[in-house]
């Protein structure tokens, strides 16, 4: 696996890979991860995979850590 860039965000750390035919994209907050994988078929090379992460998918993204951590501390509250 190779680290083709670490992305600076104030919010999130932002990690692009690249491997097995497949670039990773790789999301993590606190406790919390997403990783997204594409096909190096799909895009043109790192530039490609970097232009994916634009304003409106690192939202989208952020939006989804809060309700990844709301269902979890929902399912915390409801099994503990």
């Amino acid at each position: 696996m190779r680290v083709v860039a670490d992305i600076p965000h104030p919010a999130m750390k932002v990690t692009l890979l690249a491997w097995n035919g497949k670039y990773l994209v790789k999301l993590e907050k606190g406790d919390f991860e997403q990783t997204y994988k594409i096909s190096e078929m799909d895009i043109m090379g790192d530039a490609g995979a970097k232009a994916l992460l634009d304003e409106e998918f690192i939202d989208a993204a952020l939006s989804r850590f809060t309700e990844m951590r709301q269902s979890f501390i929902g399912t915390l509250r409801r099994n503990s």
